[in-house]
């Protein structure tokens, strides 16, 4: 009974400090490859998310919301600056030893919260980049990173799963290296005599479809050349769970004071290798049983904001930095055991495409009793969040510091469906896409029409395309010849946007 009344007072005297804090805690969780149809709560028949199911069920569900690319680095350099990555050259797909891409004198999402007085982490996949100009030196401080640009804590994969190097990287240094084992990394010849997936296929457990052929890493083909440090190394099949403890950590950390977590997760992307807990368990092969595996970490995460008594005052997102994508390079049984499981939903298109599945992911945001539950046909769009969350922090952005960046708050909390007035999409070359209203306007260009290696339809076209996404959300009937004007209208909406100097 002595117990039992100490815990509930803890709780009771936990929620209080919530409340006392005005301002709210922000976690942004960040998926990486999770495609519009990838969840139940978006429709999903043979695979069940419960964990993210419930946050959809006690918030507020976007149906129209996008990322900014439909790939990775990209999506996440918008998200951070709240600036167009087309409008920065060298924003494409980063090698996993390019240079911190976000000038270190720019505003950020998190410097900008950082005024407001929180305290702001990331952790897991970075992919923006680290060190100065020709790569960041992997055995001493590595800077400039996530410190120079507004984050106060860091734990990160320095680029993605299937890039080396394959070590965690924790507030500028690497964790656990072995000073007499330096790391070395090459993104343009071998280094070292490590064996490589190419050369040495029998030593795969897990074979490639599709380059990741270079230095094997626990078994694991990787684009890229690395030697050294290994006992840094990570071991795939317990990144979720390190990852998850990291941000619960800073979470319980920071409780006392506003935190914003970025809480960016390795799954759904490749290599999928699942923790054993996971293995087998969707009937889908890695790609479906690595999306349990997502649940389950946010799952994590809901439940320590609980035990801390934050749930009320904690602002939460769950989004993903681009659309899905089945055979992305391993031979994981990803598209032989998709069976009806459709990851794109009702979209065309995926990872990498100029059509809606490229860039139109799952959104969803939970503040009880202050975001409106249910579902919202708003059109959203990514690069919207720094300027939505600075202001939800009480911070007014100077003219130019997130330049692309709109005030969609009163929309992100439910008070108003309104939604942007128009959203722009960036595809794998390039290739810009606007949004207006019901139609959508994919500009001529000369890309290919298919990715190959993944079977993705790129949305390329030397004809201008033009879809009614209410009446065709397939995007199957191109309305160009039949609308001319209004594919006029759309052409000069996109070439005033991407001719605006901003920054």
């Amino acid at each position: 009974m002595t117990k039992s009344i100490a815990l509930t007072f803890w709780g009771v005297l936990l929620a209080l400090v919530g409340v006392a804090q005005q301002k709210p805690n922000i976690v942004l969780i960040y998926a990486d490859d999770l495609g519009y149809g990838d969840l139940s709560c978006y429709g999903a028949k043979t695979v069940r998310t419960p964990n993210i199911d419930k946050v959809a069920a006690e918030g507020l569900r976007f149906s129209r919301a996008h990322a900014t690319a439909a790939t990775c680095t990209p999506s996440r350099y918008t998200l951070m600056t709240g600036q167009y990555a087309w409008r920065k050259s060298g924003t494409g797909i980063a090698p996993g030893d390019a240079a911190l891409l976000i000038p270190t004198d720019r505003a950020t999402l998190p410097r900008l919260l950082q005024r407001a007085g929180y305290q702001t982490g990331v952790v897991g996949k970075w992919h923006l980049g680290l060190g100065l100009k020709g790569g960041p030196d992997w055995n001493g401080e590595i800077k400039p990173g996530p410190r120079e640009i507004g984050f106060n804590y860091s734990f990160l994969l320095p680029a993605t799963g299937d890039r080396v190097p394959c070590v965690y990287v924790e507030n500028g240094r690497i964790v656990g290296l072995n000073p007499a084992d330096p790391v070395q990394v090459s993104y343009r010849e071998p280094v070292g005599n490590e064996p490589t997936g190419k050369d040495h296929p029998e030593l795969l457990k897990m074979k490639h479809s599709h380059g990741h052929n270079q230095t094997i890493i626990n078994g694991v083909g990787r684009i890229g050349y690395m030697t050294g440090g290994k006992a840094a190394r990570w071991v795939d099949e317990d990144m979720a769970d390190v990852l998850t403890q990291k941000a619960t950590a800073f979470i319980e950390t920071n409780r006392k004071a506003p935190f914003f977590l970025y809480f960016s997760t390795h799954d759904i992307h490749v290599p999928r290798m699942p923790h054993s807990r996971f293995v087998g368990k969707s009937g889908m092969g890695p790609r479906g049983d690595v999306i349990l595996q997502l649940d389950w970490c946010v799952g994590e995460v809901m439940k320590a904001l609980d035990r801390l008594g934050l749930k009320q005052n904690t602002l939460v997102i769950i989004s993903s930095d681009n659309g899905p994508v089945i055979d992305d390079g391993y031979q994981d049984e990803a598209v032989t055991k998709l069976g009806t499981h459709q990851p794109a939903g009702p979209l065309r298109g995926g990872k990498y495409s100029a059509f809606e599945a490229g860039t139109r992911v799952p959104f969803i945001v939970r503040w009880p009793g202050r975001v409106r539950t249910g579902v919202s046909d708003a059109l959203m769009s990514q690069v919207d969040l720094p300027a939505s969350l600075a202001a939800l922090a009480g911070q007014k952005p100077a003219p130019g510091e997130v330049p692309d960046s709109f005030n969609t708050l009163n929309t992100l909390l439910g008070k108003e469906n309104k939604g942007r007035a128009y959203v722009v999409e960036q595809a794998l070359n390039n290739t810009l896409s606007v949004v207006r209203g019901d139609w959508k306007y994919i500009e001529p260009s000369n890309g290919p029409t298919v990715e190959k290696n993944t079977n993705t339809e790129l949305g390329n076209a030397q004809q201008p395309q033009l879809y009614n996404l209410k009446a065709d959300r397939g995007e199957t009937k191109n309305r160009a010849g039949e609308q001319p004007q209004l594919v006029d209208e759309l052409r000069q909406l996109l070439e005033s946007v991407r001719g605006s100097d901003r920054k």
